[in-house]
């Protein structure tokens, strides 16, 4: 093995200092203010660097260094980064190497973790992918379909802990059109969502009993509330049920998302308090810290929903705990999430579609309150003009904050040149759309204004308009993912030669 060396990008190039062998800039993001013709290196591979989720959770705290290593060591062998770090280990075994980045401080930097890395022999060397992933031809089916069972089971160790934001934007999506009456397009769109769910569940069981070191990793970091996806889709699909008939259906999903919620409500905050792997820093904190509200309030929703269809008072009770319980939860993060906002720099690169959630998880409390209006005077415990009030309070904050996130979507992608391509955040997007397309019609309806039912039902025909741009945008982002994996991925199994590279836009996570 070579030996191999970690630099800042803007010291001595190697005619100056002497260091042969190739140079290769290791970083998610091109250096700023460098120009691409004559830039001081041979190859460039982003895929190595590390996840944007967590870097953005270490924030170059040295204190944190011990756990950013161990989980960039942990990313290094995922499908994201393999090709490329098998590329850079090719390089390393036949070349000196110098590993280049613009961080400042080199020793808690991502170069050194892969320096250490790259010099210990090890499982990895044996079982590594080619540098060059093989190109299609006539091989035999046994080690194509063995690569297949791999990649597979690679997406399903990396999978993300939000994933189900897919179904919950699918779900609310469907119950918008339904409201709408759109009844075909509504059906459709269940359908869908069924199956994302049906894929998903399965697969984070999996992740769960096969990679239980990276799913505990998840779940003690700040991308931890996302899991609270696991028990808001399964919710949303009982409250769109509901006006189908299904009651028993619904009585499922409803259990099985109360279960899920009462595990994650309590789990994912006393994980976060009690760990020991995290720095006392604002950094960590996003805007997927709402779906904890939103999780209390998609129980509200669906047990509020078959309260009106099934005798008792349980469910009833069930969601009025809920409701409140899920306003309190939405004070409290607002106020973490807009310190973090305002005290602390936000770069561009970090500002992720999960801020969305924030206007998202305002407007499904007020669904929560509309569905309690509907029930029977004296089942809710609470007075039908308070929850009107509040319903109308929080739905006039949800519409504030809707230029809000718009003006930053500007800044981030009009101004400061993020590219606008498909990410799963989108689907973060999606569910906060449909969700305040839903609220406005229904809190319309039961507060008798007409203009507001209008309006809620123009927005319904945006968010489904919403809904089928994301969605193509995914089918054309996996479909291209595949042709690409084929040859190999750009950067990783050929040279990325800074001078034909465009700078790729950060992945994100909800």
């Amino acid at each position: 093995m070579a030996r191999i060396i970690c630099r800042r990008i803007d010291e001595q190039p190697p005619s100056v200092d002497g260091e042969a062998g190739e140079r290769v800039l290791v970083d998610r993001v091109w250096p700023e203010g460098m120009r691409r013709q004559g830039a001081p290196f041979d190859e460039w591979l982003r895929e190595v660097a590390p996840s944007v989720e967590l870097q953005r959770w270490y924030g170059h705290n040295p204190r944190q260094f011990g756990e950013f290593r161990r989980r960039y060591r942990t990313e290094l062998g995922d499908q994201r980064h393999r090709y490329a770090a098998a590329r850079l280990r090719d390089l390393a075994g036949h070349h000196s190497l110098t590993l280049l980045t613009a961080t400042r401080d080199v020793d808690h930097g991502h170069t050194s973790v892969l320096a250490e890395w790259l010099t210990e022999p090890g499982p990895h060397d044996q079982r590594r992918p080619p540098a060059v992933p093989p190109r299609p031809g006539r091989a035999a089916p046994g080690p194509q379909a063995s690569g297949r069972r791999a990649a597979l089971s690679d997406a399903v160790a990396g999978l993300n802990p939000g994933a189900l934001a897919f179904v919950m934007g699918t779900g609310i999506v469907s119950t918008a059109l339904y409201v709408n009456g759109a009844r075909t397009a509504s059906a459709a769109l269940l359908w869908v969502a069924l199956a994302g769910f049906a894929l998903l569940v399965p697969a984070y069981g999996w992740r769960l009993l096969r990679r239980r070191e990276r799913f505990v990793a998840d779940l003690l970091g700040p991308r931890a509330f996302a899991f609270l996806t696991f028990a808001i889709s399964s919710n949303v699909l009982a409250a769109r049920f509901v006006p189908d008939g299904h009651t028993t259906v619904a009585g499922a999903f409803l259990a099985f998302g109360t279960l899920g919620w009462v595990a994650l409500d309590y789990g994912v905050p006393l994980a976060l308090v009690t760990t020991l792997r995290r720095g006392p820093s604002l950094d960590q904190v996003n805007g997927t810290w709402f779906l904890w509200a939103v999780g209390s309030e998609s129980v509200a929703v669906a047990a509020a929903s078959l309260a009106r269809v099934t005798p008792g008072h349980a469910l009833a009770v069930l969601a009025v705990v809920c409701w409140a319980v899920g306003l309190v939860q939405y004070l409290l993060t607002a106020a973490l999430v807009l310190a973090r906002l305002l005290v602390r720099p936000v770069q561009p690169e970090g500002l992720m579609t999960s801020v969305w959630i924030f206007m998202g998880a305002a407007a499904i409390a007020v669904l929560a309150g509309v569905r309690l209006i509907a029930l029977p005077p004296g089942s809710t415990m609470l007075a039908r003009p308070l929850l009107i009030g509040t319903s109308v309070v929080l739905w006039a904050f949800s519409s504030w904050l809707i230029p809000l996130l718009l003006a930053l979507g500007v800044w981030r992608h009009a101004l400061r040149r993020i590219p606008l391509r498909y990410e799963l955040g989108w689907w973060n997007l999606v569910f906060p759309v449909g969700m305040y397309a839903v609220t406005t019609h229904e809190l319309g309806r039961a507060t008798a204004t007409p203009w507001m039912t209008s309006a809620g039902r123009w927005e319904v025909w945006i968010a489904a308009v919403f809904w089928a741009v994301v969605f193509a945008a995914m089918v054309v982002a996996e479909l291209r993912a595949g042709l690409t994996a084929t040859p190999g991925p750009a950067g990783a199994g050929r040279t990325a030669r800074p001078r034909s590279t465009a700078p790729a836009a950060p992945g994100t996570l909800p």
